[in-house]
Order: structure tokens, then C-alpha cells, then sequence
């Protein structure tokens, strides 16, 4: 029997670039979350693939914020899936680096 695989379909750029879509294959756990899946992709197969998130904060941080399927998700949050799923960067929000966003308003950001 063939283990089932979740398929992240990620939306990567840099800010002023045209995004491209990559096409990662993850094996599928259930009560794995989004998150897992993009840690796994970064540990095994692209350690460049950028997301920020900060889970040892006691559950608090809500940094993980993006798009799966069109809809905003805290990635921590959001189950994987055993199909393609698309994951981008939050739409509103000025792109730093692939599924990472600027978090602060910019009169509030140092330097």
C-alpha cells in the first residue's frame, strides 16, 4: 500500500518579481498541519523556502499567517491535507521573501 502524500503547490518571489508556483510532495500524516508540511519541504528537500513562524512562543505568536486554497489560515492551525494544496503569502501585505510578509506597520518598525 503507497503512503498518501499531501502536495503543496508554493507560491515563491521575491518583492518586484514575478511569482513563480513550486510543486512539493509531502507524505501525509493525519492531524498534520500546513506548517508541518512547509517545515518538512525546508528540513529535506529546499532549506531556502522562507515562512516565519515562532510556535515555542506558547502558542501565541500568530506569525504564520498566509493563504491556503484562497483563504487566510494561521498555517499552525490549518490540517494538511492528502491533495494539492496552494499556499501564497498573505495578499495585503508587503512581501519580504516566498510565504513571509511584513507584520508591523511601518511606523513601527525600527530602523
Amino acid at each position: 500500500m503507497t503512503r498518501p502524500v499531501a502536495i503543496l503547490l508554493i507560491e515563491r518571489a521575491l518583492p518586484g518579481q514575478t511569482p513563480r508556483t513550486e510543486r512539493f510532495e509531502v507524505p501525509f500524516d493525519p492531524g498534520q498541519s500546513v506548517l508541518d508540511g512547509v517545515r518538512l519541504i525546508r528540513a529535506t528537500a529546499d532549506p531556502g523556502l522562507a515562512i516565519r513562524y515562532s510556535c515555542i512562543n506558547a502558542n501565541a505568536c500568530k506569525e504564520c499567517m498566509l493563504r491556503v486554497d484562497g483563504k487566510v489560515v494561521y498555517a499552525c492551525m490549518r490540517r494538511l491535507e492528502p491533495r494539492e494544496m496552494r499556499v501564497q503569502p498573505l495578499a495585503n501585505k508587503a512581501l519580504i521573501r516566498d510565504l513571509v510578509t511584513e507584520i508591523a506597520p511601518p511606523d513601527e518598525r525600527i530602523g
